[in-house]
């Protein structure tokens, strides 16, 4: 028998139970692993609460570094004692053990340990598709980031500084400016006492930019718009303050034929040798240094609910990561 966080309705924090399951042998094409770290995610917090409707009773995570214990039938590329990793598997990661479809999991580099790459995976993989597919930033870029002191805002920010553009990032206070700065960000803009949308103009001196990174929603989404140069993509991969109001679509020809686009991890690495090739683009990221993946919070499992009120309360910054 092992342990794992279930949740039976939607709601805060207190419906996560941790609870004894039993874990069978691995099917055709699974793996069975033992977690060592898993990553906590804001999508955790949708999912936990009911904003994508998962069916109940259900795990949560997707995002966790381990050690194979066993493999199933027709797994031939991973054996026990491979150290592994995933960032995008049904929702299960808040586990001590589980069974997972072996296509999810990636081998980690010697250079990489579990806690580093249990707080990179989903976070790093959702930059790599952003930034290198959805809209592929290049060197001369001048780009807006919301929520760039957040896990994804403060890899995006060193990613694509790498890449020779110039990031623009918005955050909720000072302290978090000082963050985002040293990661990457070369204009912070404190919202809550500053208007983006004419900063990005001042900073830009009118240009405004050609890609938005939003993981805000209701609150940016509209500004957000405000902020593109003609044929602009604004980007909406989260909605932390909110799902966004329906959208006229003639506002995207008035304010300068711009696309929209709502992408997610699950599309872009839907494929095995998508995922692969997405995952060795970040760990080569990571393993030269131009990518530092700092974890700035640790919770045992455990305290599962108690990370969750801190990451909904806005008290965390960059990744976070629980040791099993």
């Amino acid at each position: 028998m092992t342990h794992a966080f279930r949740f039976h309705q939607a709601g805060g924090p207190e419906v996560l139970k941790w609870e004894e399951v039993k874990l069978g042998k691995p099917g055709p094409g699974e793996a069975r692993i033992r977690h060592t770290a898993v990553g906590l995610n804001f999508v955790d917090i949708y999912n936990r609460a009911g904003v994508y409707g998962v069916p109940l009773p259900s795990g949560l995570g997707s995002e966790g570094a381990g050690v194979v214990e066993e493999v199933g039938p027709g797994v031939t590329d991973l054996k026990p004692g491979d150290r592994v990793a995933y960032g995008n598997s049904p929702l299960g990661a808040y586990a001590e053990e589980r069974l997972i479809p072996a296509d999810r999991l990636l081998k980690l580099p010697d250079s990489i340990d579990d806690k580093t790459a249990a707080a990179m995976m989903l976070k790093g993989l959702t930059v790599q598709y952003l930034i290198r597919q959805t809209y592929r930033v290049k060197s001369g870029d001048t780009i807006l980031l919301h929520a760039a002191a957040g896990g994804v805002g403060l890899i995006l920010g060193q990613w694509a500084k790498h890449l020779g553009a110039t990031v623009i990032g918005t955050v909720s206070t000072d302290e978090k400016a000082k963050l985002a700065k040293a990661h990457g960000t070369a204009h912070t803009i404190v919202y809550t006492r500053e208007d983006f949308v004419a900063r990005v103009k001042e900073i830009t001196e009118g240009n405004l930019v050609p890609v938005v990174y939003d993981s805000v929603g209701k609150d940016t989404f509209l500004k957000s718009l405000d902020c593109l140069a003609p044929l602009g993509v604004a980007v909406l991969f989260g909605q932390s303050s909110g799902s966004i109001e329906p959208l006229n679509l003639g506002l995207l020809a008035q304010k300068g034929s711009l696309y929209v686009t709502r992408p997610t991890l699950n599309t872009y690495g839907a494929k095995r040798e998508n995922l692969a090739a997405m995952a060795n683009e970040l760990f080569d990221v990571v393993k030269s240094g131009a990518v530092k993946i700092e974890i700035n919070q640790t919770y045992p499992l455990k305290d599962a609910p108690k990370a969750h009120a801190d990451l909904a309360a806005r008290k965390t910054t960059g990744s976070t990561v629980f040791l099993v």
